[in-house]
């Protein structure tokens, strides 16, 4: 069962939800019950180590090429 994020416009907490199917217009909010969920845009949340992560942006121009100073 695939594992979706969801904002209530009801009491405006957000949720994850496992749903059982690709209907999830019905389910409800785990908090209030209401049936008014927006689904969120979920990324996936990769596990490798931190040392693999680009290095942070320093600001001066061409040092990471990510800021299109490059």
């Amino acid at each position: 069962m695939p594992l979706y994020e969801f904002h209530c416009s009801g009491c405006g907490k957000d949720s994850e939800l496992l749903v059982r199917s690709r209907d999830w217009k019905s389910e409800r909010c785990p908090e209030c019950g209401s049936a008014k969920l927006e689904k969120k845009l979920s990324t996936f949340a990769g596990g490798g180590p931190v040392e693999d992560a680009a290095p942070a942006c320093s600001g001066v121009p061409t040092s990471c090429g990510r800021c299109g100073t490059a």
